[in-house]
């Protein structure tokens, strides 16, 4: 009865002991995460939030099928297809711009954008590679456009929806039509870089997306400069 007591007390001992080292290690090895870095010389992974201390995301690496679909005036929107890359929040939680990209045998594409505060683009840097009956179609430059400064995403989106719910393509069509009309959905107002036709050079629009100035070298190395007025009527040069 002794021998069998004093075995018991010698394994509680061992197992007390061995307890203790694990606990130390576990404190230890936690302690030296804590207080320094995590290294790693390769890493595979689908999707990295990055956020603040309150756990605010500030901007998400994606591939497609991970990828946020974005938040606009503090909502997140619905699940929808994206490109892999990366997207920025700001301060308030809205999406402010992003990275993306992507490239098959009939497609490619770049783009890095700059977001008007809740609104969409206003500055894109890009490049687009179409490939149609077996020609390329390519462009890429630097691209501009004028956002309205009281009206946000948010509420162009929510007037989006009120059209479709019409379930009237006319009606749908013209609602649009309004809203450019009222300056609400944005427009493109210059390029600066190669578009499709192959001029490569300075193409400027007014406020109602009409061309004004093109400053372009063409496909057969000729220099033109077109100045136009709103009804696309060109002017003279003196």
């Amino acid at each position: 009865m002794e021998r069998e007591l004093l075995k018991q007390v010698r394994i509680l001992k061992v197992y007390s002991a061995v307890l203790t080292l694990v606990v130390l290690a576990g404190v230890f090895f936690g302690f030296t995460y804590v207080a320094g870095n995590a290294k790693f010389k390769e890493i595979d992974v689908e999707r990295i939030n990055i956020v603040e201390k309150t756990g605010k995301l500030r901007m998400v690496i994606s591939n497609q099928e991970r990828q946020h679909p974005g938040i606009i005036d503090g909502n997140v929107l619905p699940k929808r297809q994206r490109e892999p890359g990366m997207i920025f929040f700001n301060t308030d939680g809205d999406e402010c711009g992003g990275l993306i990209y992507d490239g098959t045998k009939k497609e490619a594409g770049f783009v890095l954008s700059v977001d008007k505060y809740h609104n969409d683009q206003i500055m894109q840097l890009q490049y687009n590679d179409n490939t149609e009956n077996g020609k390329s179609i390519r462009s890429y430059g630097l691209k501009f456009w004028d956002r309205p400064e009281n009206f946000t995403a948010g509420q162009l989106m929510a007037k989006y929806d009120s059209l479709e719910k019409l379930n009237d393509e006319n009606a749908l069509k013209a609602g649009i039509t309004k809203l450019r009309e009222q300056g609400l959905v944005g427009q493109d107002r210059m390029f600066v870089g190669k578009n499709p036709d192959n001029e490569v050079g300075l193409f400027i629009k007014d406020k109602n997306g009409k061309p004004r100035i093109y400053l372009y070298v063409d496909n057969n190395n000729k220099v033109v400069f077109k100045a136009m007025d709103e009804n696309g009527q060109p002017i003279a040069l003196h």
